[in-house]
């Protein structure tokens, strides 16, 4: 009975052996999974962290950008304005260089029946001349017929 009590003692033994190498096998596998845990959650953390500060980069730059565009846009209208009055200020011109091109048209029509007028007017100014020239002509010879008369 001793020897069966000896052998049952031994198998407990045994089993509590397998068990504690059980245990610190788990412990272990434990301690390494509780390590992975810490790293992944600081992993996390991290990675949270930086997207965090990336959202508040975007944030500060879709900010700035709306900033931007806005005075894009502004600096936009002012442009079409500008380009507005110009357009109008370019149809005024349009319309004051075609008045002044038919005032033009009509000096220069207005010159050339000057310059007409005044070929006539010299070549009857001429005729007058050489008629004046005869006259005297005839005036002297006359003189001249009433100091012989004389």
């Amino acid at each position: 009975r001793l020897t069966g009590q000896q052998q049952e003692i031994n198998n407990l033994i045994e089993t509590k052996n397998a068990v504690d190498e059980e245990n610190a096998r788990l412990k272990n596998e434990f301690c390494n999974l509780n390590q992975k845990f810490k790293d992944k959650s600081q992993e996390l953390k991290d990675t949270e962290e930086c997207a965090q500060k990336k959202e508040e980069q975007n944030r500060l730059v879709i900010k700035h950008l709306e900033e931007e565009n806005k005075g894009l846009n502004t600096c936009c209208a002012d442009l079409l304005n500008d380009l507005e009055k110009l357009r109008k200020q370019e149809a005024q011109w349009e319309t004051e260089k075609s008045g002044n091109d038919a005032r033009i048209k009509n000096l220069e029509t207005d010159l050339a029946e000057a310059r007409e007028q005044m070929k006539e007017l010299r070549t009857i100014c001429s005729n007058l001349s050489s008629q004046v020239a005869v006259k005297q002509e005839e005036l002297s010879q006359k003189d001249c017929d009433v100091i012989r008369a004389k």
